[in-house]
């Protein structure tokens, strides 16, 4: 087989044309900072009976809240303090840290789509009424893509479909693979990452990225 210059270039150049994107739809980033989403007994327990959380500023998701109001979490080797609560109440309490915060707590939280806490990590939860212990709960958030029911539509994606994003910063250009899209009346366009993805690709909220269909 003759595999001269000319022949090299035109393989190159068929495998660019098979793995590159078809079409591709601009996101904005959401970096998503350690958190915890706490169920109305769990509130109640560590805050108070009737206790009501103190909205400071709506989330681009639709009736998400971020609260005041904050809860130390502690695991077998470290502390995590001024951990902000987002409301409203779940039907569960779930903690979303990053490896990074992992490391300071020494636990090994899974990582899973928000939600999925069965045989998670678990932790302390320091309220300023009580301490609550977490048998399981503790995650590492899988990133995601929030999308409307429209917005899903006009892209052709489904919920729950995995698909590719890539970064399209100047400095550091990152793929993400195994997205999993998230749409539906309680989202809206948004593709949420940890603080260490955010800090590995160079980037922040609001930045861009990109939808990348294969």
């Amino acid at each position: 087989m003759n595999f001269g210059i000319d022949n090299i270039t035109t393989i190159i150049s068929e495998i660019i044309k098979k793995i590159a994107p078809s079409k591709t739809a601009l996101v904005p980033v959401g970096v998503s900072n350690r958190h915890i989403h706490l169920s109305q007994k769990d509130l109640y327990y560590l805050f108070g009976e009737g206790y009501q959380l103190t909205k400071i500023k709506d989330l681009k998701q639709p009736n998400q809240f971020a609260a005041k109001e904050t809860v130390t979490v502690v695991g077998p080797k470290g502390v995590l303090h001024n951990v902000r609560i987002l409301g409203p109440a779940r039907n569960q309490t779930q903690v979303e840290i990053s490896r990074t915060d992992a490391f300071i707590l020494g636990v090994n939280p899974p990582v899973r789509i928000s939600g999925d806490t069965k045989n998670s990590a678990g932790a302390i939860i320091i309220g300023p009424k009580n301490t609550l212990i977490l048998q399981e709960g503790v995650i590492i958030s899988a990133n995601h893509l929030h999308l409307s029911a429209e917005e899903a539509k006009d892209l052709n994606l489904t919920n729950g479909q995995k698909i590719i994003i890539r970064s399209i910063t100047k400095e550091r250009k990152l793929y993400f693979v195994d997205v999993v899209v998230r749409c539906g009346a309680e989202h809206s366009k948004e593709f949420h990452i940890d603080t260490d993805e955010a800090n590995a690709a160079l980037l922040d909220t609001n930045d861009n990225v990109e939808i990348v269909y294969i």
